[in-house]
């Protein structure tokens, strides 16, 4: 194997609630994948219109939250650290300290595991975490649904990771109905040189009108097939088309590769780590390889 993958857990396990007054949190923001991503149509002011299956994965980046003194603000350290207030983790505390008038002393220490333009939503997870951990740090008494309402101003991906389990996905994204998955192995490679997601949404060859389809036939599709994938990734071949590196990681990959979300990353299911690995044999130098498990919930869901 030219490669050698990464090995990611079996479980992101719940993260217990903070008790008492505590000054440092260490969290999980998981990866997720976009089983599949159909465009339906676009709305009047330029938005697609979008039906997918969110999942999370075990594959995470570690966030640490440290109160300050006062008047310390937020403090962004860790990796990628020089977007300043453009990063989504002090936009969304940015956002809370909006909602709730109260001045958010704290530093978000990011540690990256999740590699960026891959179309697994580190970012929007690292956001999410950031409401969801700054609301239980600092007391905020915020219910899942505002925090919702929050996250679709930071992106489309972001209120996904809110709502914190596998998620059937309709408007922009932000319309989510919980669905069930068998247990799931997956194979996971990124090329070296990401795609740049500019003009995908824009492109002339972007399939627009996929017919729309039930929770119900999505729950009876999977109790069927699964882990055959429903669907498909309307984004994919406009994609292939600007990144030879995508089309050759699903040719690499075989029988059920796919790509999630605007890529560049590319995935398959399995039902074993035996048989996911065997989809990252034929990866090559400069690719990056992974197997992770699919995650029924998010490990901080039971903090809202």
């Amino acid at each position: 194997m030219a490669v050698t993958p990464v090995v990611c857990p079996e479980t992101l396990a719940a993260v217990p609630l903070p008790a008492g007054n505590v000054e440092t949190v260490t969290v999980p923001a998981p990866a997720k994948l976009n089983l599949f991503l159909h465009v339906t149509g676009r709305r009047a002011d330029g938005y697609h219109l979008l039906e997918s299956l969110f999942c999370l994965v075990t594959l995470a980046d570690t966030l640490r939250f440290t109160r300050l003194a006062a008047a310390s603000g937020v403090v962004r350290t860790g990796d990628m650290a020089e977007a300043g207030e453009a990063d989504l983790c002090v936009r969304a505390a940015r956002a809370l300290e909006k909602k709730t008038g109260k001045n958010l002393d704290v530093e978000i220490h990011v540690t990256k595991r999740i590699p960026s333009g891959a179309g697994m939503g580190g970012g929007s997870s690292d956001a999410a975490s950031t409401l969801i951990t700054l609301n239980r740090l600092f007391a905020l008494g915020l219910t899942r649904d505002e925090l919702i309402t929050i996250a679709v101003t930071l992106g489309a991906d972001v209120p996904f990771f809110v709502f914190g389990q596998t998620a059937f996905a309709r408007g922009i994204g932000e319309i989510l109905t919980p669905v069930t998955t068998p247990a799931a192995r997956v194979a996971l490679a990124m090329p070296s040189v990401p795609t740049a997601t500019a003009g995908i949404f824009g492109d002339p060859e972007l399939k627009r009108d996929t017919p729309s389809v039930s929770v119900e036939a999505l729950t009876s599709d999977i109790q069927a097939h699964w882990p055959r994938l429903f669907g498909h990734n309307d984004l994919e071949a406009v994609v292939v088309k600007r990144n030879p590196d995508v089309r050759r990681l699903i040719a690499a990959m075989g029988a059920g590769a796919r790509m999630t979300g605007s890529g560049s990353a590319v995935f398959a299911a399995e039902v074993s780590e035996e048989s996911a690995l065997k989809h990252l044999k034929n990866l090559t130098a400069g690719d990056a390889g992974w197997t992770a498990s699919v995650l029924a919930r998010h490990p901080l869901y039971d903090w809202l």
